[in-house]
Formats: structure tokens, C-alpha cells, sequence
């Protein structure tokens, strides 16, 4: 599954988190659909890393976790800086971000929870699980299908109730919240080089191509506008 989610959809995602029991992940998807940062460089962000005072995020590295030799099975991770300069970037924080980091720093403080964990170094990592520990990619893929599955359940049952059609969720990975982002900044957004800043892309190309595809989207979506108000 390749497609972006849309407004509809990611709004879905979100909302459900706060009347299901998935609430504990809210600040972190929040983070994701609302920074466009790739998952690697979201669970390697520390409290360092985020400025309340300018409401910026600095992004300058990202980990990795996957087997560091073939004769084991067990993964770890791992601090890897950009590839390219254009990997090192400051994204500005939205409100909703702002105020998910800030909920996040609220959950941890009650309970006394921090996370434990020191990578090359590196420590102070802001998402962590109740035990201290990192999220990794591939558990954060697992969780955004059970949200998704279990969402799309209640969802049929209510939206028969209530005699409408359910806004169903389709599954989907932890990178296409970083494509989601991105067109909606396409969609609002003129200046691709401001895009291909935020982005963090390595060649405008990709920018560029994302970007007409967003206004290929619009340009049905206008006409489609004017046929159903008849135009003529």
C-alpha cells in the first residue's frame, strides 16, 4: 500500500486514539503525521532536540535497528547521521505537535517513567515504552494495524447503526505518515524549495515529482467542483 491517507482518514486515525485504549500512543503519531520526519529520525529524537522557545525540532540524526551480523538473529540500534546535508534540517512545530510532545512529557512524569536507553552515546530519547525502552520500526507497524483493524471494526457496527457510510481506514505503514505530510504541505504549500527544505530530500526531483502529483490531484478535484456547481 502506497497512497497517502486522506484528511478524512488521518483525522480518523487520530481521534480513535483518544476513545480507544491506544491513547498512550497519541503524541507519537501526532508527531509523525505532523512533522514528516521519517521514523528513524522520530524515535531517535531527544528532549534536546526540541526548542519550546523558538518551536523548532532539530533534526540532525536518525537510528537504525536491524542485525549487525549474520551469524544472529537479535537487532540493535544504532546512531547514523544524514547521508546528505540535506538530512540535517530544523522543522518548525505545529500547535498540535507542540502540544503532543508536551503531553508526552506529562505521561512520563507522573509515573516517573524516563527512558533508559543510551545509544552510541546518545540518551535522553523522547518515545519510549512504560519499561524505558525504544520503539522500534517494526513495532510501530504492528500497532498501526491493530489501531487500524480495530477502528474499522467498531466503525462498520457504528456507521450501520447510524445509517451512514463508514469512513474506513486502510492499512498502511509507519513511512506513509511521512508521505501523508508531505502532501498536505504540497497541498498548502507553493514553494517546492520550502518543501524540499522541510522534507529533508537529498534531490529536488523528488520534491518536484511529488508536488505535481498533489497538483494533478487538485486540478481534478477543482473541476470536479465546477461540473457538480455547473459552472455554465
Amino acid at each position: 500500500f502506497r497512497r497517502v491517507l486522506f484528511r478524512s482518514e488521518e483525522r480518523a486515525f487520530l481521534d480513535y486514539l483518544d476513545i480507544s485504549q491506544k491513547t498512550r500512543w497519541k503524541p507519537l503519531f501526532t508527531v509523525m503525521f505532523g512533522t514528516g520526519e521519517r521514523v528513524g529520525e522520530v524515535i531517535g529524537l531527544r528532549w534536546e532536540d526540541v526548542d519550546f522557545e523558538s518551536n523548532t525540532i532539530s533534526v540532525n540524526h536518525n537510528l537504525t535497528y536491524y542485525p549487525r551480523s549474520d551469524k544472529g538473529y537479535k537487532c540493535e540500534f544504532r546512531v547514523e547521521l544524514p547521508k546528505t546535508a540535506a538530512g540535517i534540517r530544523t522543522i518548525p512545530m505545529l500547535d498540535e505537535v507542540r502540544d503532543a510532545f508536551m503531553a508526552e512529557k506529562k505521561y512520563q512524569e507522573e509515573p516517573g517513567i524516563h527512558c533508559i536507553v543510551e545509544v552510541d552515546g546518545m540518551s535522553g530519547f523522547i518515545f519510549c515504552n512504560r519499561f524505558g525502552n525504544l520503539h522500534n520500526p517494526a513495532s510501530i507497524n504492528r500497532v498501526i494495524k491493530r489501531i487500524v483493524d480495530d477502528h474499522n471494526a467498531r466503525e462498520e457496527v457504528r456507521a450501520a447503526r447510524e445509517g451512514r457510510k463508514p469512513v474506513m481506514i486502510p492499512r498502511f505503514s509507519n513511512h506513509i505518515t511521512r508521505h501523508t505530510f508531505c502532501t498536505r504541505l504540497c497541498e498548502n504549500e507553493t514553494n517546492v524549495k520550502v518543501i524540499q527544505q522541510v522534507m529533508g530530500h537529498k534531490d529536488i526531483q523528488t520534491t518536484l515529482d511529488i508536488y505535481a502529483e498533489v497538483s494533478e490531484a487538485k486540478r481534478q478535484e477543482v473541476f470536479k467542483e465546477l461540473n457538480d456547481h455547473n459552472m455554465f
